[in-house]
């Protein structure tokens, strides 16, 4: 066949509209925003999350944010078809449905299926910890790296888990770092086991193990990481468990996973050096053959999950946002 007649080369379907929806939905709210293709926030809102008024509660509140984003949009004279949401839980991506998410209440729910239908939108459904591991992976702390564990250390810890450039989803189930067992001799924790790392160093076990041991009470971690810094020998006590806790866990992951950089996010990751200094510490002395990974604090912040959500909905409307900068102002 002659250059003349073989077929021309067959194009990328661009996409025709101006933005995405973009939805983070967690226990205490949920963060929405109106993407453009740079993945910068064109308009955004948030609003809390009914959990106390049941799970069909959450769902509605979902839908009309979806709504609500579209109508921003709209009044921009955009036009949004496809949106991203992310939800916590054990997440099926590839089927759109949250297997088990027990802070709301939901248990094998087609969500993206019945938010699509309720919206008229594009629905596509991931998780939240892997939407921001992604995002981190792609245009944050981790950014070309093939590589890479992104770890959210808030009420509970979670982990994303890159390798070859692929997110490891496993149906759903991968990811669970926080319930590694570092403590066998731990408190109970609500999955049903003893000694999980989230027991000993997610935000939320870092404040009960400081009120447990003083008469008076702390309102976050990041007040426990105050009194740290400042000498408080209790306050101390219960960090360093807290980051003996996290450079076990990240061993186990080290050694399976082969890592090359470690992204650590979410509310504990705040106090910065405090945390992860000792960790980089703490871990190479765990390590003998495994390759040591670069550990860093992450980059996008609580945006990640909004821009992870907006990754997925362009790639599903067609366009690929590998290449994006991501303007340093929005972040």
């Amino acid at each position: 066949m002659s250059p003349e007649d073989r077929p021309p080369p067959r194009q990328a379907a661009v996409p025709q509209q101006d933005c995405v929806l973009a939805l983070d939905l967690g226990g205490t709210g949920m963060k929405g925003a109106v993407l453009d293709r740079a993945l910068a926030p064109v308009e955004s809102m948030w609003i809390p999350t009914p959990r106390s008024q049941g799970p069909s509660a959450v769902v509605d509140a979902v839908t009309d944010s979806l709504l609500e984003l579209r109508r921003k949009a709209h009044a921009r004279g955009l036009r949004a078809d496809h949106a991203g949401v992310v939800v916590p839980g054990i997440v099926d991506e590839s089927r759109g449905r949250v297997l088990w998410a027990a802070n709301l209440g939901w248990r094998d729910l087609p969500l993206a299926a019945e938010l699509g239908q309720r919206s008229g939108l594009r629905v596509t459904l991931g998780h939240d910890v892997r939407a921001g591991g992604t995002a981190e992976c792609l245009h944050g702390a981790a950014r070309g790296v093939r590589n890479a564990l992104f770890a959210a250390i808030g009420t509970g810890v979670v982990a994303a888990l890159v390798c070859d450039g692929v997110a490891v989803t496993s149906g759903g189930y991968a990811g669970e770092l926080g319930h590694l067992v570092v403590d066998p001799r731990g408190r109970p924790c609500p999955c049903g086991g003893a000694g999980c790392l989230e027991t000993v160093s997610s935000a939320s076990a870092v404040v009960a193990g400081y009120n447990a041991a003083v008469n008076r009470g702390v309102a976050g971690a990041a007040e426990v990481a105050a009194l740290a810094r400042g000498g408080d020998p209790v306050a101390r006590a219960v960090w360093e468990r807290a980051v003996e806790g996290l450079a076990k866990a990240l061993a186990s992951a080290v050694t399976l996973f082969a890592p090359e950089k470690i992204v650590l996010g979410g509310g504990l990751a705040e106090a910065g050096p405090l945390l992860l200094d000792p960790v980089r510490v703490a871990l190479a002395d765990r390590l003998a053959f495994q390759r040591r990974p670069t550990i860093v604090q992450a980059a996008l912040g609580d945006r990640a999950g909004n821009i992870g959500a907006g990754i997925a909905a362009w790639r599903t409307a067609g366009l690929d946002t590998t290449d994006v900068r991501i303007p340093a102002r929005v972040l």
